[in-house]
């Protein structure tokens, strides 16, 4: 952890508490964004972060930036504010100097083909392609993959949108050009699958976060039979297991930052994933449960987290991805699975 965390988070959590109103983000479902809020993030120099000293960077480690993404969740921002800054995170992991124009990355796809120096190939559901003038994504020419920087004036983009409304483009390349590439082993490819789940958990962390606040507020204030409804018992029980699934996702992100933090990450990741998956869809069936009809208008902010929970829940390296490499993994070890589990303690540092 850095030393500025704290600072950088209260900064960062008062920008969007004032900014990020229901209206800004309900543009996206007109195809558009409140850039001015990205302008305030670029005027703080907030997309600096992690981005080291020597590359322009404002300094700072992952914990720094993985719990500014857990605020992008929990205010629902709608701004790339993810995606560029771990543009810049993958980029560094490959020696290739960040980029100040807004950036966006899409690892989680069969690499672009590479041929005489030029890049083609379709990428599904990029995020925020449409806006974003470079693209990080991976490339592979005669059996070597690569980080390839790609400039998205060269591509064909295709408007689409996720559940949650974010963009997420269809891009065509045809013989680009490659601004900058880096070959990569297939070692520090797995280590930025595991940052790019890390950055998931997060923000459906933050969404979680919200989705718990929002009910606790919407239980005190409801009133049925001359009496908040938060009184009543089975609301009280949708309340205590959202109280649960908020606190066992908290623990899951910061047990995996810490790991990572002292380089022993390995498949906690796989772990946490896993536990958010199944904790997004307890939190959005209870948060419902408890707004009961009002909490699916357009009009309550409620569906701004629980859209996005189901989102990202189905987004980047899925639960369906980890189970595979652990079964995988498993399979191939002699150890049994017993001890697999319990060699290394899971959450000591919590």
């Amino acid at each position: 952890m850095s030393e500025m965390k704290d600072m950088i988070v209260d900064v960062v959590e008062k920008i969007l508490n004032d900014k990020v109103e229901k209206e800004m983000v309900d543009l996206l479902e007109e195809n558009t964004w409140p850039q001015h809020i990205w302008d305030i993030m670029l005027e703080n120099e907030l997309q600096q972060v992690a981005v080291r000293e020597e590359h322009g960077g404002a300094g700072g480690d992952y914990e720094d930036l993985f719990h500014l993404y857990r605020l992008m969740g929990k205010y629902a921002a709608p701004i790339p504010f993810v995606e560029h800054t771990f543009a810049n995170v993958v980029q560094e992991n490959a020696n290739i100097h960040p980029m100040n124009e807004l950036t966006t990355v899409h690892l989680h796809a069969n690499p672009l083909a590479i041929v005489n120096g030029k890049v083609s190939g379709a990428l599904h559901y990029v995020p925020w392609a449409r806006y974003a003038k470079k693209l990080v994504t991976l490339a592979s020419e005669q059996g070597t993959e690569f980080i390839v920087l790609l400039d998205l004036k060269d591509a064909q983009i295709k408007h689409e949108m996720n559940v949650a409304a974010e963009p997420r483009d269809h891009v065509t390349f045809t013989d680009a050009a490659v601004v900058t590439c880096q070959s990569i082993t297939q070692e520090q490819f797995t280590f930025l699958q595991k940052l790019q789940t890390i950055a998931t958990i997060c923000k459906m962390t933050g969404a979680i976060d919200r989705a718990f606040e929002l009910s606790v507020q919407f239980s005190k204030e409801r009133e049925q039979f001359g009496r908040p409804i938060h009184r009543f018992q089975l609301v009280q029980q949708h309340l205590a297991t959202l109280a649960g699934e908020q606190a066992l996702t908290a623990a899951a992100m910061e047990n995996v930052i810490a790991l990572l933090q002292q380089g022993e990450v390995h498949d906690e990741v796989a772990f946490a994933r896993l536990k958010i998956e199944d904790s997004s869809r307890i939190v959005a069936t209870s948060a419902h449960q408890v707004h009961a009809a009002l909490g699916v208008t357009h009009e309550h902010r409620l569906h701004h987290y629980t859209r996005r929970l189901w989102a990202w829940r189905d987004e980047d390296y899925t639960g369906r991805f980890w189970k595979k490499e652990l079964a995988n993994k498993w399979l191939q070890s002699s150890a049994t699975l017993w001890e697999q589990l319990t060699t290394k303690k899971q959450m000591e540092h919590i």
